[in-house]
């Protein structure tokens, strides 16, 4: 089975639990005055709770192999220009907010609102101010725009490989 596979078969799976969920909840009791809908209810109860319980055992058990294959593969994406190789486990990481805040700290640098001009000193003497930079202006903005991308860089590659890798 494909990583795609198992992820799309969980939704389903989710989607028969909750409707055996509400069915549960629906005919697990009744007033006495009523019929009941099936001939032995208690036993369709029974069979709804168990059936239940080994959807939410099948989903798990698809989610560790999901785990263990995200672990397990590793990928290569190109960024900035250096293919880097990361597991798809570590990717999902930078992707689900790694590389925004990576990205932050980058935005945060700059000139702060200061400016250059001629200020006068406590003395009254006039005096040339000038920004002192710590940074590369460059570089600081080739990697805001190197963070900016690599989510969608990141969701791009990982849908192929999720459509190709096989669940470990």
């Amino acid at each position: 089975m494909k990583l795609i596979e198992a992820m799309k078969k969980i939704k389903e799976l989710r989607v028969k639990a909750e409707d055996l969920r509400r069915k549960v909840g629906t005919y697990c009791a009744d007033q006495s005055h009523e019929t009941p809908v099936y001939p032995d209810q208690k036993a369709k109860i029974r069979e709804w709770t168990q059936a239940y319980s080994d959807i939410l055992k099948e989903i798990l058990s698809l989610r560790v192999a999901i785990q263990r294959t995200n672990l397990a593969t590793e990928v290569t994406i190109e960024l900035g220009n250096k293919q880097v190789r990361k597991t798809i486990a570590e990717w999902i990481h930078r992707r689900r907010d790694l590389a925004e805040l990576e990205m932050s700290v980058w935005t945060n640098i700059g000139d702060r609102g200061l400016k250059e001009g001629t200020i006068a000193t406590s003395t009254g003497e006039k005096t040339e101010v000038k920004i002192r930079r710590y940074y590369d202006p460059e570089e600081r903005d080739n990697m805001v725009s190197l963070y900016r991308d690599e989510p969608s860089i990141i969701d791009r590659t990982l849908e192929v490989i999720n459509a190709v890798s096989d669940l470990v």
